[in-house]
C-alpha cells in the first residue's frame, strides 16, 4: 500500500471523491481500524471521524488542499496546510491546519493530532478544514 498523506486523504474523502468508492472504503484506504484523532483538544475515535466526514460531505460543494510544509520520518508525519472550502450555500472559508500524525506500518494514518486556525470565513466553519 502507498503511504498516505493529507492531500490524498482529503481528496478521496471530501474534495474529489470517486462516486464508485463508498465512504467506508475511502476511510479504510487512509485510516487504520483503531484510528483516533485530536483536533483543537477534542478526541474522537474512528466512528466519530466517519460521522464527521459524512456531515462534511453534505455541507461541502468543493475544496482544495495546499500543503505548505510536509515532513516524514519513519512512521511520523507532520504538515502545515491550508484548506479552502466552499459550502453548498456559496460561503467560502480558509483554514490553516497544523497536523502531526503517526502512520501504521502499512502507511495509513493511525493517530492524528491537529490544530486549526480560521483564516477567513465564519467561525462555525473552523472544523471544515479538519479531518476530525
Amino acid at each position: 500500500m502507498t503511504t498516505t498523506d493529507i492531500t490524498r486523504a482529503l481528496n478521496d474523502l471530501l474534495f474529489a471523491p470517486d462516486p464508485d468508492l463508498p465512504l467506508d472504503e475511502a476511510v479504510a484506504r487512509h485510516f487504520t481500524p483503531d484510528y483516533r484523532q485530536r483536533t483543537n483538544g477534542v478526541w474522537s475515535d474512528r466512528a466519530g471521524f466517519v460521522e464527521h466526514i459524512a456531515k462534511l460531505r453534505s455541507l461541502v460543494r468543493e475544496g482544495r488542499v495546499e500543503v505548505h510544509d510536509e515532513l516524514r520520518d519513519g512512521t511520523r508525519y507532520a504538515d502545515r496546510h491550508t484548506v479552502t472550502v466552499t459550502k453548498h450555500d456559496g460561503h467560502t472559508s480558509r483554514i490553516e491546519v497544523y497536523l502531526f500524525a503517526e502512520l501504521a506500518a502499512d502507511g495509513r494514518f493511525e493517530r492524528v493530532e491537529e490544530t486549526t486556525l480560521l483564516l477567513s470565513g465564519h467561525e462555525d466553519d473552523r472544523d471544515l478544514g479538519s479531518i476530525r
